[in-house]
């Protein structure tokens, strides 16, 4: 059984796909399952090593929402693009695709059209992205992540399945205690802010927080995940910033998360900061935290402030636009949430009920089912 992955740009589009990998990889015997993903770069190699997954290469370019000459120059990436996937599903010829969207699954939908190889779709956002909704005609199976998105899609081959997340996020093994110890943090008893970047990390979000610390670090524990961009930088303001030396092991940043780190973060975290990325709100939703979704600007993404109102008003989490975003605003809803147990507990249920943590097996067994009719 061949499978191929596409969708990439983002840990968003990358990570759901490895949490399929991995269930794949539980219902299928391993002498009978070969993956590939397939794009213009690998995303994170490690990752997939680590689920053994090959890489294809496959060219393909952007489409801006503003005018720009890459969007020409970048056009023309995406027709060669198509040209070098069809010839690699040719070789390969994959019993089914499952695309995740983004501007690198383009090239690959249109080959996989053109050879009549079967689709599968997942949809993160509370948004169908441009690349999938390429794709909804054709494809065999469209797997979402909010229910509204049921009302505008095919009833026949539409299911409301989560956001798959990395069996590592959704059931680590690291105990509270190692969690703890894991991040250096001693005082136990301090209440921990975890905040997220994403995987390509969040200027503005990275800025807030630390024009935060003066305020939040009396009361409360960082953990602070800058992104790999980001944290030099980061971390040489917070050296200038924190001035009273003992709230300076109250403040603890990590430009990257690997899935275990991910899970102890979340374990220990009592209120999650986050951008509102699908992924990111997948798994706090399994950790059953509450939370303050920070969203990028409508102008930058379209996406993540559809998705954080939609988290939004299950009551997981508040949302804090970024042009309101100020230290004091953001204190002031930290405190609300942690001095209201009533609060708290109705955020953490709410999140609770959200979560989806059989979302990656229901796209693996239609995956499979597809596969073997193909």
């Amino acid at each position: 059984m061949k499978i191929f992955l596409v969708g990439g740009g983002t840990g968003g589009h990358f990570y759901p796909l490895i949490a399929v990998a991995e269930a794949l990889k539980t219902q299928v015997p391993a002498g009978e399952l070969q993956m590939a993903y397939i794009g213009p770069d690998a995303f994170e190699q490690s990752e997939l090593d680590r689920v053994g997954i090959r890489y294809v290469w496959c060219p393909a370019g952007k489409v801006r929402r503003y005018v720009s000459i890459l969007n020409i120059t970048d056009l023309f990436k995406t027709l060669f693009g198509v040209l070098v996937a069809f010839f690699k599903l040719l070789a390969a010829y994959p019993d089914v695709i499952l695309s995740k969207g983004g501007y690198t699954a383009v090239p690959v939908i249109l080959a996989a059209r053109i050879l009549r190889v079967p689709v599968v779709i997942h949809e993160s956002d509370a948004r169908m992205g441009r690349a999938n909704e390429l794709a909804a005609g054709y494809a065999k199976y469209i797997a979402v992540s909010y229910p509204h998105m049921l009302e505008n899609l095919p009833k026949e081959k539409t299911a409301f399945v989560g956001i798959p997340a990395r069996a590592g996020v959704r059931a680590g093994e690291t105990s509270e205690a190692a969690a703890y110890e894991m991040f250096g943090i001693t005082d136990t008893q301090v209440p921990v802010i975890l905040v997220l970047g994403g995987s390509l990390g969040a200027e503005n979000l990275n800025l807030l927080m630390m024009n935060s610390l003066d305020t939040l670090l009396p009361k409360y524990t960082i953990l602070h995940q800058t992104g790999r961009v980001h944290g030099d930088v980061v971390a040489g303001m917070a050296r200038e910033l924190i001035i009273d030396p003992r709230l300076t092991p109250r403040y603890i940043m990590r430009d990257y998360l690997s899935a275990e780190e991910m899970h102890a973060a979340m374990e220990i975290a009592d209120v999650i900061i986050s951008r509102a990325g699908s992924g990111a709100i997948s798994e706090i939703a399994l950790h059953g935290k509450p939370s303050i979704l920070v969203p990028i600007p409508e102008s930058v993404s379209h996406d993540q402030l559809t998705n954080a109102y939609s988290y939004a008003n299950t009551g997981a989490a508040y949302v804090l636009e970024e042009e309101n975003a100020r230290e004091h605003i953001l204190g002031s809803l930290l405190d609300d949430l942690l001095q209201n147990a009533t609060t708290y507990i109705q955020m953490s249920e709410a999140a609770r009920a959200f979560a989806k943590p059989d979302a990656a097996e229901k796209v693996a067994h239609a995956l499979i089912a597809i596969a073997k009719k193909h």
